[in-house]
C-alpha cells in the first residue's frame, strides 16, 4: 500500500488531547495541564476533548468502545483537529478497529500520536489507509510530568524531535540515544518503520486489520512489551517467525521491557529477553539493535510508522532519513 504522510502541523494549528484508550481521571489533570502548556509553547493550540475533561470510566476504558470510536471519528472527521494526541494508553483500542471511518483518515490524514495501546490504532490505520503513525509519548510524557526519573533536557530533547517532525522542519536525524543501547546481532539495514508494543500487534496480526505480508519487506521491525510472562513473549515472537514476518525485516530493534521477570531455572541459572529474542531470531542474520529508548520506562524516542530510518546495530546508531508529514 502506498504511504500516506499526514498533513505537516502550522503554527497556530489545534492539537486534540483524547482518551481513546484508558480513563483521563481527574487527579491527573495537572498532566493536562503540563502537556496543553508544552504544546502551547511549541506555537499549537490544544482541545481536550469530552472523554479527557469528563474523567469518566467504563471497566479499565475511558468509555465503551462504540463511544471512544465516535469520539475519535468525530476528531478524524474535523478539519479543524491537525493532530491527536491520547491522555494515556490501557487496554482497549483493539475492541472497536471495526468502526473506526478508515474513509475520513484517506480524505484528511491527520498525526496520530501515542505508544503502548495505542499500537493497535496505528497499526489498523496504517494497514488500511497507508497512514504514518507517530509511535511516541502521550500528552502527560511530552508535558515532562509523567517520566519523573527523566532529566528537564531529556524531556525537552524528545519534546523539540517530536515538534521538528509534526512540523516537517526535521527530515533527517540520529535519535539520541540515553540509555546504553546493545548489540544483540550485529549489522546495518535499512527499511521502513513498522512495530509498537507486541502484545498489540500480534491482536491486529490476528484481525481483519493485519498488516499484509509485503509491508514487513525489508522492514525495520522494533517492539517492546510490558507486564509479561517471558514465555508468552517467547511463544508471540515465534507466531512472527511462523507468519513468515522475520524471513522478510531487515532488521529487529527492541526497546526497553518492563516488567518482564527472568525465568529462573532449578539450577540458579535465569533466562531474559535477550536469551528468548536469541533463541528466537537465532536462524536469521538481519542485525538485532536492543536497549533502545522506547517503550514504558522513560520518554520515548518518536519512531514514525512506516517512514525510512537506517540501523546500525554494530556501533548503535538509530537514524531517521525522511520526513514522516506532507
Amino acid at each position: 500500500m502506498e504511504l500516506l504522510r499526514p498533513k505537516r502541523l502550522q503554527p497556530g494549528d489545534t492539537i486534540a488531547v483524547s482518551a481513546p484508550s484508558g480513563p483521563a481521571f481527574a487527579h491527573r489533570h495537572e498532566h493536562l495541564d503540563a502537556a496543553t502548556a508544552v504544546f502551547e509553547g511549541m506555537g499549537f493550540k490544544v482541545r481536550a476533548t469530552d472523554l479527557v475533561n469528563n474523567g469518566g470510566h467504563h471497566f479499565w476504558r475511558s468509555a465503551p468502545p462504540e463511544v471512544q470510536a465516535a469520539e475519535l471519528n468525530a476528531l478524524l472527521a474535523d478539519p479543524e483537529i491537525r493532530a491527536i494526541v491520547p491522555f494515556s494508553g490501557g487496554n482497549g483500542t483493539t475492541a472497536y478497529l471495526d468502526r473506526i471511518d478508515y474513509d475520513a483518515i484517506r480524505r484528511d490524514p491527520k498525526p496520530l500520536l501515542g505508544f503502548s495501546d495505542i499500537t493497535a490504532l496505528h497499526l489498523a490505520f496504517h494497514s488500511q489507509t497507508g497512514l504514518v503513525g507517530f509511535h511516541c509519548d502521550f500528552a502527560p510524557g511530552l508535558g515532562g510530568l509523567f517520566w519523573e526519573d527523566a532529566t528537564a533536557e531529556r524531556h525537552a530533547e524528545i519534546a523539540g524531535l517530536v515538534r521538528g517532525l509534526l512540523t516537517g522542519e526535521l527530515r533527517e536525524v540520529t535519535l539520541p540515544a540515553d540509555n546504553a543501547w546493545e548489540t544483540w546481532k550485529p549489522g546495518r539495514a535499512t527499511g521502513r518503520l513498522v512495530g509498537g508494543l507486541l502484545d498489540r500487534l500480534i491482536n491486529v496480526q490476528a484481525s481483519p486489520y493485519a498488516l499484509a505480508p509485503e509491508a514487513w519487506d525489508g522492514a525495520v521491525f522494533f517492539w517492546e512489551d510490558v507486564g509479561r510472562n517471558i514465555g508468552h513473549v517467547w511463544n508471540q515472537l515465534h507466531v512472527l517467525r511462523m507468519q513468515g514476518v522475520f524471513d522478510r525485516i531487515g532488521a529487529m530493534v527492541v526497546g526497553i521491557p518492563l516488567d518482564i521477570p527472568d525465568y529462573e531455572m532449578p539450577d540458579g541459572s535465569s533466562i531474559g529477553v535477550k536469551d528468548i529474542v536469541l533463541d528466537a531470531v537465532g536462524e536469521y542474520d538481519f542485525p538485532v539493535l536492543a536497549g533502545v529508548d522506547f517503550g514504558h520506562t522513560g520518554p520515548n524516542l518518536p519512531l514514525p510508522i512506516g517512514t525510512l530510518a537506517s540501523v546500525d546495530a554494530t556501533s548503535h546508531q538509530l537514524r531517521l532519513l525522511e520526513s514522516p508529514v506532507d
